[in-house]
């Protein structure tokens, strides 16, 4: 019987840690780069990033040439598991749109995607203890850093109204599916790469991978650097970005980019600002509570043994008498 209940006592601690693996005390945003990371915000988290950008496009070939603004909002939300999170993904655009032909403005949502993400794997579930006698040992690379998280992402992309900046027939509803890996080298630098299949049911389908080098300096600031490329028969590019990110607060951060194209059908270049701000009251409500409940049971248990041994002590003393 002892060792059925000690068994329940160590299964409910590990499903408490792999429960609450996915949060941070720090907020952990995708931005300002375009990949996802392989992490969820935690269960009952809800986060929301946004930002503006300005973008100038032209395009020697063809002769056109389009300059404009957009938004971008994506609120990410942790339910059900704290490896689940169910992502809203919005891009809007509008732009003055110029060619031998033709003088207008463009407007309209540029991208509705709507999907969740799960972590599959976390090998930092199992965290190497520090040597207490060995600086060296501690601060050493382990070949081990090489072994990523990973995650699945699935969605589906939206048409809603017009939408002047995708091709003519474009489906109303078409998948996208992703697979994320990411990397934390040391106390410093995370790589996280997104390997991408969308619009595999439309005409034009397109596969692309997203790779971005993160470089933490502070406890307030981080760099990164981003490269992405994407391919299909309508469109096909390789993008670079590189910026920077300024931790407000634990729940909030700014950031800035500049995304620059190397080829002129078109030329590209783009520079955005934003913020991210995380809501995590209800995660750390619900963490209290399992948390006290695992201090509640383990007082409670040693009060029982004390209560035991008491007895027992007593029993022993009138057989003595």
């Amino acid at each position: 019987m002892m060792k059925i209940k000690k068994i329940l006592v160590v299964g409910f601690l590990l499903v408490s840690t792999l429960q609450y693996a996915q949060y941070t005390d720090i907020i952990n945003s995708n931005r300002p780069g375009e990949s996802m990371a392989a992490f969820s915000v935690g269960k009952t988290v809800i986060q929301a990033e946004g930002g503006v950008y300005g973008f100038r496009e032209k395009h020697d070939l063809l002769r056109y040439e389009a300059n404009g603004f957009g938004t971008e909002i994506d609120v990410r939300y942790g339910a059900i598991l704290e490896q689940l999170e169910f992502d809203l993904n919005t891009q809007y655009q509008y732009d003055w749109y110029q060619s031998p032909l033709v003088d207008d403005t463009r407007g309209g949502f540029k991208q509705i995607v709507l999907g969740a993400k799960y972590l599959v794997y976390d090998p930092f579930l199992k965290e190497d203890k520090p040597n207490l006698y060995s600086w060296k040992a501690n601060h050493k690379f382990h070949w081990n850093e090489f072994i990523p998280a990973v995650a699945v992402y699935a969605g589906f992309n939206l048409q809603i109204g017009p939408n002047p900046f995708t091709f003519e027939g474009d489906a109303k509803i078409s998948p996208k599916v992703m697979v994320i890996t990411q990397n934390q080298f040391g106390k410093h630098w995370v790589f996280v790469t997104n390997i991408i299949a969308d619009k595999v049911t439309t005409k034009y389908p397109s596969y692309g991978i997203i790779a971005t080098m993160t470089r933490g300096f502070n406890m307030r600031w981080s760099g990164f650097f981003e490269i992405q490329g994407y391919k299909s028969d309508y469109y096909a590019d390789t993008v670079f970005r590189l910026g920077a990110a300024y931790l407000v607060r634990e729940n909030i951060q700014l950031d800035a980019s500049l995304s620059k194209n190397f080829k002129d059908t078109p030329s590209i270049l783009y520079g955005s600002i934003g913020a991210s701000w995380r809501f995590d009251v209800n995660h750390e409500t619900n963490y209290k509570r399992v948390k006290n409940k695992a201090i509640k049971d383990k007082k409670d248990k040693k009060s029982k043994k004390d209560k035991s041994k008491k007895r027992k002590d007593e029993v022993e003393l009138e057989k003595t008498k």
